[in-house]
């Protein structure tokens, strides 16, 4: 079972740095995994000498991974691709899509010599001092020195070439490598749509939406009824016993669909251009792989960014709250198993996670003890999901709700490496707990980049950042199991 283990872990990783990595440093990729992977190859060393029931010294884990980390990060600043590298495929500019439904990027119009002295006069020295304008196949980069404060410089340079140029480019303000920020334009496509087209865009198709809805309470409500302990033969003779499945349904769907309407408000506020929420049902797992909406629209800037990111892990865990409180309070208890299941109803550990332990000695006082389990009521199930979904949105890694967090809070840039950490100390922690490898698997595939603002050089204030935190702080109480310490303090 460990060998099995070691080499999907091994290849995970791997997958991880050649995607994420191995284009931005000429350090060697299995150098990068060799290093990474250390920390795995010391503790299945440990195992296979001593056996799986004698667990590691904290030692054996945490130095290696802090070395390992050190000298990961090391390795891949050594070998770091600089600007105008020839070697560099990439460019230092993370260019937004002009339209979200449509990822194919428009060909620049040509700028004439005539253009190109009105581009270059849309730059005041005073402002931002252009030294030079490159032109790709995506986009026009304007590099220079900027003079004033971020937000006065992109918001006089856009009003400079919107005056000139109309709608024809998005005007974008973005981090470069060398810390000197570049202004990018890029083809607004979506005003060419517009002025092609008489009727704006009808974004959301209610139709769809509805029965994509209704199909889902259906599939959450079979899942639902399951959970309460119904057979198929029992519904087949008295089809109203499938309606125990509906506190499930309901409260699975409550969490989902406020945690996106969140982001559609918030979105809204902003003026950006957003569908209403679409459920996924499917007839297995949990009914349901979630909801989402899509934006038609760029993000003005990190501000907004930030406000639309965390408006949905806010408003789904407010609703978390009291649906998982009233049905772990409804919750029954039972034996602790020797390997109770983390997603199984019947006999969760709550030291399992932090915040449930204690939400679950809130609920249950002292009928939870040290040898407690608890079978868990449906609307309590799906208050335990809906914290699972805060988690894994509020993960800092690419395009989740968490990699637009601390995208928004430190920059892009810091952003990938931050991300890049997450993924391997998830990695690291899913050796431990193998319940985590299917989250470790599941953020392999959501890519480190995010796409920046349209003013993506202008920081937070201090009241965001510090919200910031929080949530990353809620991540934590979330994911990370209850310390003995704090077990013996409750009790539990």
């Amino acid at each position: 079972m460990a060998f099995w283990f070691l080499l999907l872990l091994g290849l995970a990783t791997y997958l991880i740095i050649q995607r994420s990595v191995a284009q931005i440093t000429r350090t060697p990729v299995w150098l990068l995994w060799l290093v990474l992977m250390t920390p795995s190859f010391v503790l299945t060393a440990w195992t296979l000498i001593y056996g799986a029931k004698q667990p590691p010294p904290a030692t054996l884990i945490i130095w290696p991974s802090v070395v390992s980390l050190l000298l990961y990060w090391l390795l891949f600043q050594w070998g770091r691709r600089v600007p105008g590298d020839t070697q560099t495929q990439p460019s230092d500019a993370v260019l937004p899509s002009a339209n979200h439904s449509n990822p194919v990027p428009t060909p620049v119009r040509p700028i004439e010599p005539a253009e190109e002295t009105q581009l270059r006069n849309c730059f005041s020295w005073s402002v931002y001092y252009i030294q030079n304008i490159e032109y790709r196949p995506q986009a026009v980069i304007c590099r220079g020195q900027l003079r004033t404060t971020p937000i006065n410089a992109y918001q006089q340079i856009k009003t400079n070439i919107e005056s000139v140029f109309g709608d024809r480019f998005l005007v974008i303000f973005q981090e470069g490598i060398n810390d000197k920020p570049f202004f990018v334009l890029v083809p607004n496509s979506q005003a060419a749509k517009q002025s092609n087209n008489s009727k704006r865009e009808n974004l959301t198709q209610p139709v769809v939406a509805l029965i994509l809805l209704a199909a889902t309470l259906i599939t959450t409500t079979l899942m639902g009824a399951k959970i309460a302990g119904v057979e198929l033969t029992q519904v087949e003779s008295d089809p109203t016993i499938f309606l125990k499945g509906l506190p499930y349904a309901l409260g699975l769907m409550t969490i989902l669909g406020i945690h996106e309407l969140g982001h559609y408000f918030t979105a809204r506020f902003y003026k950006i251009r957003s569908t209403l929420p679409y459920f996924i049902p499917v007839p297995f797992f949990l009914g349901t792989f979630g909801a989402f909406i899509q934006m038609r629209s760029p993000i003005p800037n990190r501000k907004a960014l930030f406000d639309v990111s965390i408006a949905g892990p806010i408003a789904g865990f407010v609703v978390t709250l009291p649906l998982l409180l009233w049905g772990l309070a409804h919750s029954e208890i039972v034996p602790l198993s020797e390997k109770p299941g983390l997603l199984n109803p019947d006999s969760l550990n709550p030291k399992y996670s932090i915040l449930l332990a204690l939400l679950a000695k809130l609920a249950l006082g002292s009928e939870l003890t040290v040898k407690s389990a608890i079978d868990l009521h449906p609307v309590a199930v799906a208050g335990f999901l809906g914290l699972i979904v805060t988690a894994l949105n509020l993960m800092p890694v690419g395009q989740l709700d968490g990699g637009h967090i601390v995208h928004a809070m430190f920059g892009q840039r810091t952003a990938v490496a931050i991300g890049q950490i997450a993924r391997l100390l998830l990695l690291l922690l899913s050796f431990i707990r193998e319940e985590f490898l299917l989250w470790a698997i599941i953020l392999l595939f959501v890519p480190l980049i995010d796409e920046p603002a349209l003013n993506d050089v202008t920081e937070l204030d201090n009241k965001r950042d510090v919200l910031g935190l929080v949530a990353i702080a809620l991540l934590l109480l979330i994911v990370l199991p209850l310390p003995e310490f704090l077990a013996r303090v409750l009790q539990i």
